[in-house]
């Protein structure tokens, strides 16, 4: 017979004994557990002691988190965290250099779990360590040039552990002085800082600045931008990325007001130019860390055309008229102005219509009533107003061409500028927070300073170009600018490193190959739609689904490495999961780190009949996703969330590494309980998996027109002497 659901075989260690096989009765108190070790080792005070695991993690065992012990668990007897936690609180403050060293070497270690994190915090020990980086790092200070080393890796560990007890987000943000800011911001500010204690720092300051506004305005008046540009010049990539991410969390907690003055003072000290040297084209590999904390910075810089993006135009105010008046000097260059008699003002206002006209407005009249929509707003302006002067050239001649053409033909200026400003403000998501998950920066906008109305620039002239390629009318203007939003949308996807890249790339997609890449794409998912063809699609059906099912539980037998949902972004945790052959018993178990191919079953320790599994949650419906926690309530996390629910309250819940494994495992539990596979994923592959069937079943049938009724059937014969009788 198999032991018990709640008997669980470990092993447990004593320092200078040998370890003990033991069974852990989980429904007995841990206390009860703990005193029976202690008796087999005969030690005394049993309140003293406690379990933790033997691994790396040295985690705590309790109450809370007892049922995450497995069958063949290595544990540790040792003292308990508030024994510990009252003895590291001495030894650190101890006057021994060594004593104090080794000490703030453990603390570091231990401060990773939250037990003991609650017991040190009880003591006080928020305060001993700020106290120590305030005043402690003083009485260092003569010390420093003949202990060094040593005096570095005390505040390195100091500051360590302060960073480790504060992610478990027991004190409130709020607690700290000026003087400890002073003093974190001094070690970013010092040049020749040991890279350790810089990485920390700039690691506090982030989180000082997102979870408090007070701290953000405290810390916003000792660090400056050019204190941390410095760092950006350096070859230590996570000390870049550190200092990307202070950056960015200054820039989005600032007043609104503050945003363009603190752009403008990015833009002085050459921000966009140095990580472009320094970061993007230096000679490695960008890792997510920072290809998120650059898609950070690019959505924040994009972010600041909001209030000019959702500004409308006021057609009362003379300097934003004045902005429409100098687009038409430009483009027609006038050149004398008539005079204001009653007279030559009817032969102005008349001329302004035309060149009006000209330019592609709507309103002939008054174009100012063009930019009252929001969005795009004033930005349209703006951009319109770049383009004629830094492109004057280009901007003439595309108002003279089009000027030229019939009516009908014309491309508007005026009005395409408009469009396309709004539809690239949403290519980009202008206004939109940066998402938590996200890593999608594009190099080509680092490098130029104005590097989004260059971008309207080229796209404008894309769109007089794929306008007269098209051969466009006015009734055509919509069909335009899906063909240019396709355009850009593929020439981004490249990721192009420069404009110039990015403008090549574009001169490829022109108008006939968009044409040919949608010819291909709709040869590829050609939908049959005459009566024979669907009636063939239906019988085909079922062994489609058939084998997708299949491939979806092939899938779950091989397994997936899931990450455990955690808020700290510095230690992944990894589990596994697979189905075992029978398709009977889910397998899942937790792993040190992230496997390189399959894992066998019997390192899975933990099982799951699938004849248990009531049913399968997703997104919001996932009990781990009701919980509150800034990083639960993510979309993208949202969206890859799903639990299985089986017995009584009891839940396995999951995040999905991307959503094509979202979609396999959701799928294959659905398949398992006999309900339907709905995902998108599979939609895609019965519709690929269906025209391909049909085209190898209909290739004898190549230039036949299939009719769309079946042929009548002919008139009985007049007689059927033409049967042959066998017998």
């Amino acid at each position: 017979m198999p032991p018990p659901a709640d008997i669980v075989k470990v092993a447990i260690e004593w320092p200078g004994a040998y370890p003990k096989l033991m069974e852990i009765d989980q429904k007995k108190p841990l206390s009860a557990i703990i005193k029976e070790v202690c008796d087999g080792w005969s030690l005394a005070n049993h309140e003293y002691f406690a379990l933790q695991h033997a691994d790396s993690s040295n985690f705590y065992i309790t109450e809370k988190n007892r049922n995450e012990i497995k069958n063949g668990t290595i544990l540790r007897l040792t003292t308990s965290p508030a024994q510990n936690a009252q003895q590291l609180h001495e030894r650190i403050q101890s006057s021994s250099m060594d004593a104090k060293l080794e000490a703030l070497k453990d603390f570091a270690s231990l401060s990773r779990d939250v037990t003991f994190a609650q017991e040190f915090i009880n003591l006080d020990g928020i305060s001993l360590l700020t106290q120590m980086v305030e005043s402690g790092t003083e009485r260092y200070q003569k010390l420093q040039k003949i202990m060094k080393p040593c005096f570095g890796d005390m505040l390195s560990f100091t500051l360590t552990a302060f960073v480790e007890l504060m992610d478990h987000g027991i004190v409130s943000w709020d607690t700290f002085s000026v003087a400890f800011i002073k003093k974190i911001a001094s070690f970013v500010n010092k040049s020749g800082m040991d890279i350790s204690i810089l990485q920390r720092s700039l690691a506090i300051l982030e989180s000082m600045v997102l979870n408090s506004h007070d701290l953000y305005q405290k810390v916003a008046q000792e660090i400056t931008i050019g204190q941390l540009i410095p760092h950006l010049q350096g070859t230590d990539q996570e000390i870049q990325t550190y200092t990307i991410a202070v950056i960015n969390a200054l820039f989005l907690k600032a007043p609104d007001e503050r945003r363009q003055e603190m752009a403008n003072i990015l833009a002085q000290k050459q921000l966009r130019s140095i990580i472009l040297t320094n970061v993007i084209r230096a000679q490695r590999a960008i890792n997510n860390e920072m290809a998120h904390q650059l898609y950070v910075l690019q959505v924040l810089t994009f972010n600041l055309l909001e209030d000019r993006m959702m500004t409308k135009m006021d057609p009362q105010d003379q300097a934003q008229r004045d902005i429409i008046f100098e687009l038409r000097r430009i483009a027609f260059d006038a050149e004398s102005e008539p005079n204001n008699s009653s007279g030559s003002m009817e032969k102005r206002k008349s001329m302004y219509t035309r060149d009006y006209k000209k330019l592609g407005f709507i309103n002939h009249v008054n174009p100012a009533m063009d930019f009252t929509q929001t969005p795009p707003g004033m930005l349209a302006l703006d951009n319109m107003l770049y383009f004629a002067k830094h492109h004057q050239d280009a901007y003439i001649r595309i108002v003279l061409e089009n000027s030229s053409r019939e009516d009908k033909h014309e491309c508007p200026f005026g009005r395409s500028s408009i469009e396309l400003t709004k539809m690239l403000c949403e290519i980009l998501k202008v206004g939109e927070l940066p998402s938590e998950t996200c890593n999608d920066f594009h190099p080509m906008f680092f490098t130029h300073d104005r590097s989004f109305e260059e971008f309207f620039c080229i796209c404008i002239q894309l769109l007089n170009k794929t306008w007269k390629e098209m051969r466009a009318t006015s009734e055509d203007f919509n069909k335009v600018m899906q063909v240019v939003k396709e355009q850009v949308m593929r020439a981004l996807t490249t990721k192009p490193s420069s404009l110039d890249q990015f403008k090549c790339k574009l001169q490829n997609l022109s108008y006939t190959e968009i044409l040919k890449i949608r010819q291909s794409e709709r040869m590829n998912q050609e939908d049959f739609q005459s009566r024979p063809i669907l009636e063939l699609k239906e019988k085909i059906q079922p062994e489609i689904l058939e084998l997708i099912k299949q491939q979806r539980l092939n899938r779950l037998v091989e397994g997936t490495c899931f990450r455990k949902l955690n808020c700290r972004r510095r230690q992944d945790k990894f589990w596994y999961c697979r189905l075992s052959p029978n398709h009977k018993v889910l397998h899942y178990g937790d792993l040190e780190e992230s496997p390189q191919g399959e894992v066998p079953h019997d390192s899975l320790q933990d099982k799951l009949p699938v004849a248990d599994i009531k049913a399968v949650v997703t997104g919001k419906d996932c009990p781990h996703m009701k919980e509150k926690g800034a990083l639960k309530q993510n979309k993208e996390v949202l969206e890859l969330a799903f639990s299985i629910l089986y017995d009584s309250n009891c839940q396995l819940n999951f995040i999905a590494p991307d959503k094509h494994e979202y979609c396999i495992w959701t799928d294959g539990l659905n398949a398992l309980l006999g309900k339907d596979m709905m995902s998108e994923l599979t939609r895609n592959d019965l519709d690929t998996l269906l025209s391909m069937e049909i085209k190898l079943r209909l290739l004898d049938l190549e230039n036949i027109q299939i009719p769309d009724a079946p042929p009548p059937i002919p008139k009985e014969p007049s007689n059927y002497d033409f049967v042959y009788d066998c017998n």
